[in-house]
C-alpha cells in the first residue's frame, strides 16, 4: 500500500481517500497498485456494500497520471520501452477494466480537477457508478495538449457521448465543469461545494446498500440552460461530424461564431499528428467493447512513446515550460493515413498482449 491512497470502512461502504494534494493526486505506479489491491479485496468482501473514492482536497479528485515519471522513464528508453512505464500503463487500463466492472455501486466525488487518469478511476459502469460534480469541478481528456491521446478507456466513453460530443472533446481536450459534464454523460449528479460535509457525513450514516439512492435524493437540480455543451451542440455536431481532421477545421473556418474561433485556434496549437490519431481512435472505439478499446489503448500508447510526440509534448509543458512544443510532423496536412494506421497496428500477437485477460 502506499501512503497517497487512504482506505477505512463505515457502514458498510469502503471509503477511499487519494492524498497526493502537492500533486493534485496524480496517479503514480504504487498508487494504482494500492487502489487495485483495494477493490479486488472489497470485490468479494460479504462486509462491503458499496465503494465510495474522494480526494483529501478540495482542489482535486485527480489531475491524471504523473507525468512527469512518464518523460523521465520514456525518455530513457524510448525504443524498448522503460519497464515501469509499461508496468504502468499495462495497470492503469487494469484497474480502469475493474472499476468499470465493478459489481458493486461505485461513487466517485469528482470535486476540483479530473482530468486523463482522474477519469479513468471514476468513471464507473453504467449499471451501479455514481459520479458527483460539484462547482468546482474541472473535467478533461486533456491528452492532445501533451501530445498522447485519452486514454484509461476514453476511446469508449467519449465514442459513446452523444453526438460528436466526444469527439470534441477528445480532439480539442477542452476542460468543462458540472453542467456540461452531466449533459455529456460523464457525471450523474451535482452537490454544492458547501454541501459536501454534509453528502460526507449521509456517506458515514447511510448502509453502503441504500447508498446510490440516498445521494441521489441529496443531490441538488442543475439549472436549465447552465450547458454550453447543450447550447453549442448543433454547431458540435455539424463540424465534429466531418470525416477527418483537416476537414473539422475547415468547417470550422467557415464558422465566424467566437465558439467555432476559439474551437479552431485551440486545434492550431494541438500535435496534428495525435488528433488524428485520437479520431480515429474514437472512430473505432465506437464499436468495440471496453476490454478491446483498453487493449487498443495500450497498443496505442506504447506507439505514441516510441513515435516520441508524447515526450516532446510534456518537455514544452511541463518540464521546460516553452509552450512552444515541435511537434512531428508539424503541420496537419503533412499527416498520411499511413502514419495514423502505424499507431494502430498491433505491437502483441493477441495471445501475448498485456491486457489479454480482461
Amino acid at each position: 500500500m502506499t501512503a497517497h491512497v487512504l482506505t477505512r470502512v463505515a457502514n458498510r461502504t469502503g471509503i477511499i481517500t487519494l492524498d497526493r494534494p502537492k500533486a493534485l493526486n496524480s496517479l503514480s505506479l504504487d498508487m494504482v497498485r494500492a487502489l487495485t489491491a483495494t477493490l479486488l479485496a472489497w470485490r468479494n468482501d460479504a462486509g462491503i456494500d458499496a465503494v465510495v473514492i474522494g480526494s483529501s482536497s478540495e482542489k482535486a479528485l485527480c489531475a491524471g497520471g504523473d507525468i512527469r515519471f512518464f518523460h523521465e522513464a520514456g525518455k530513457a528508453t524510448p525504443q524498448t520501452g522503460s519497464p515501469l512505464l509499461e508496468d504502468f500503463f499495462t495497470e492503469e487500463y487494469a484497474l480502469n477494466h475493474l472499476i468499470h466492472f465493478y459489481p458493486k455501486p461505485y461513487i466517485a466525488l469528482m470535486d476540483g480537477v479530473v482530468m486523463g487518469g482522474g477519469m479513468g478511476i471514476a468513471q464507473g459502469g453504467p449499471d451501479c457508478g455514481l459520479r458527483i460534480v460539484t462547482e468546482r469541478s474541472k473535467i478533461a481528456m486533456p491528452e492532445v495538449n501533451i501530445g498522447l491521446f485519452p486514454d484509461v478507456g476514453g476511446s469508449h466513453f467519449l465514442s459513446h457521448a452523444p453526438g460528436r460530443l466526444g469527439h470534441y472533446l477528445g480532439v480539442t481536450g477542452a476542460t468543462i465543469g458540472a453542467a456540461d459534464a452531466i449533459y455529456v454523460g460523464l457525471a450523474d449528479v451535482f452537490v454544492p461545494g458547501a454541501q459536501l460535509d454534509a453528502l460526507r457525513a449521509l456517506i458515514e450514516t447511510t448502509p453502503g446498500a441504500e447508498l446510490p439512492a440516498a445521494i441521489r435524493a441529496f443531490a441538488a437540480p442543475f439549472p436549465a440552460g447552465a450547458s454550453e455543451l447543450e447550447a453549442q451542440r448543433d454547431a458540435i455536431d455539424r463540424h465534429f461530424g466531418a470525416d477527418s481532421v483537416a476537414a473539422v477545421m475547415a468547417s470550422l473556418e467557415t464558422d465566424a461564431s467566437p465558439f467555432a474561433q476559439k474551437t479552431l485556434a485551440t486545434l492550431r496549437q494541438r500535435s496534428p499528428l495525435m488528433m488524428s490519431v485520437t479520431r480515429e481512435m474514437l472512430v473505432r472505439g465506437e464499436a468495440l467493447g471496453v476490454a478491446d478499446c483498453l487493449r487498443m489503448e495500450r497498443s496505442l500508447v506504447r506507439r505514441t512513446f516510441e513515435h516520441g510526440e508524447v515526450l516532446e509534448g510534456v518537455r514544452a509543458l511541463v518540464i521546460d515550460k516553452d509552450n512552444a512544443p515541435r511537434w512531428n510532423p508539424p503541420t496537419l496536412d503533412a499527416v498520411t493515413p499511413e502514419m495514423v494506421a502505424w499507431f494502430f497496428a498491433p505491437v502483441w500477437p493477441g495471445h501475448a498482449h498485456p491486457l489479454r485477460d480482461l
